[in-house]
């Protein structure tokens, strides 16, 4: 890319960042071009589509959640870390009005470039899951894609009742109590 191009493409990713964090993602791409000094076309250059630009900004916190989920890869309480990094992703989500709602909807669909950017997400969500549910504090039936998906959902609520700052740790509490592995014996008996 020439020197100018990666400037054009900084300052989108920039501006978009902090368009998306003040209006929600649904905010104008115009207004995104103008702010960083760019015509709509040179925005369409770089990024195709709006899910395009939201994967690049979500790109950048994948890398601190990955980073996140790799120094908790050994934490010595496996469900406490792997709570450290949904708590994460929810704070992430929440910190852009309406990503939360458009992770929703690419989970759906393998093909968009959002969908994509969140493999890595999966894969090491996976691997934090797996330990918890190998030290017996996580159910064995309890799957990576319906934590992001629960986590997702709660970013959402969150989002929805922003006068109620603490929802999101309420709801998180409440889904982890429904993931903890029942202890033997206990199984098929009611709460």
């Amino acid at each position: 890319m020439r020197a100018d191009a990666r400037r054009n493409h900084h300052r989108l990713l920039s501006e978009a960042r902090t368009a998306f964090a003040e209006h929600g993602t649904d905010t104008s791409l115009e207004d995104v071009a103008r702010r960083a000094g760019v015509g709509i076309g040179t925005l369409y250059r770089h990024f195709p589509t709006r899910h395009a630009l939201l994967s690049a900004v979500f790109e950048d916190a994948v890398s601190d959640l990955l980073t996140r989920s790799h120094a908790l890869q050994d934490a010595p309480q496996p469900c406490t870390a792997l709570v450290e990094w949904l708590r994460a992703i929810i704070t992430h989500a929440g910190e852009y009005r309406g990503l939360a709602h458009a992770l929703m909807s690419a989970s759906r669909d393998d093909s968009s470039a959002l969908a994509r950017c969140s493999r890595p997400m999966r894969e090491a969500g996976t691997r934090l899951l797996e330990r918890a549910q190998s030290a017996g504090a996580v159910r064995q039936d309890v799957s990576i894609d319906d934590l992001l998906q629960l986590t997702n959902a709660i970013a959402l609520a969150a989002e929805e009742s922003p006068d109620d700052p603490q929802l999101a740790d309420r709801l998180l509490t409440l889904t982890l109590r429904g993931l903890k592995a029942e202890p033997s014996g206990q199984a098929g008996q009611s709460p």
